[in-house]
């Protein structure tokens, strides 16, 4: 049996690979310790190279997930760093380099499992086409053309802003607009086809168009149940998060801004997941 100390060596970079496989800690959790079980019950003498037969127990185990969600498809958030929207301590800059890192991970989501796999093992963690095609099960030549692909979508992906002085303007017209339950208002800030997403307790739940997207928005202003609120980012993102008055938080958002409009936002207001969720403090 394999000392635990030669796995342990491996766990960051272990869970590092699920992680921008999957686009969630808890999965990547999950699927690192699924590693250590699979070694445990390992000969030593069967395995020459370590790291590289946990990277393929780690690709293989993560594509099964991947493959799962598409069988059983339905919308997904990836994990999210949320941190004040304000100049950064230094003790904050780590924070806020993994924010903005973690927006890779919203164009990955649009890739297919081998795509996802291909581009990740090959070109954020170098990892040898052949080894890739052993965890596909499919040829070498046939691992770099899915890798090429999801190069080619990653690249064609209209990175949307981070959070500039434009960006936050509009974000900022936007909240303004929907205190005060200004429809016309929002329309002049939201893209035509804007997506909303919601993270509501047991379902997330998708509204498009910016009709629609306006009218929610406004009455959600008229319920006023927050009573407290701070620009965040969200993802490298610019976000508004929101809180009750008894200090419990009730709200987060995050806008993509593109071409000056709002062109998608996610919402949570699922309790558990915004429990979750490591915040910053009220303003």
């Amino acid at each position: 049996m394999f000392d635990s100390e030669a796995f342990e060596a491996q766990r960051d970079r272990l869970h590092a690979v699920a992680h921008r496989m999957l686009g969630s800690h808890a999965d990547a959790e999950d699927v690192v310790q699924e590693a250590w079980l699979r070694l445990s019950r390992q000969d030593p003498a069967t395995i020459h190279n370590l790291a590289g037969w946990l990277t393929t127990v780690v690709g293989r185990i993560s594509l099964d997930v991947l493959r799962s969600r598409r069988t059983h498809p339905e919308d997904r958030l990836p994990d999210l760093v949320v941190v004040a929207d304000d100049a950064p301590a230094p003790e904050d800059d780590v924070a806020l380099a993994d924010s903005v890192g973690l927006a890779l991970l919203v164009v990955l989501e649009s890739l297919g499992p081998g795509e996802r796999l291909a581009f990740v093992l090959h070109d954020l963690f170098a990892v040898p086409f052949d080894e890739i095609a052993q965890i596909l099960g499919r040829s070498t030549d046939a691992a770099k053309m899915l890798a090429s692909r999801a190069r080619k979508k990653v690249r064609a992906t209209e990175h949307p802003a981070t959070a500039g002085p434009e960006q936050r303007a509009i974000v900022q017209a936007f909240l303004s607009a929907a205190r005060h339950g200004d429809f016309e208002g929002l329309l002049r800030v939201l893209d035509p086809e804007v997506k909303l997403t919601v993270d509501a307790p047991g379902d997330v739940v998708v509204v498009l168009g910016a009709t629609k997207v306006a009218a929610g928005a406004t009455a959600r202003a008229s319920a006023g149940t927050a009573t407290r609120g701070r620009a965040v980012l969200v993802n490298g993102l610019p976000g508004f998060l929101a809180w009750r008055a008894d200090g419990t938080p009730l709200s987060l958002m995050a806008f993509t801004v593109v071409d000056g409009r709002i062109a998608a936002i996610t919402t949570v207001i699922d309790p558990a997941r915004l429990a979750a969720i490591d915040l910053p403090d009220p303003a």
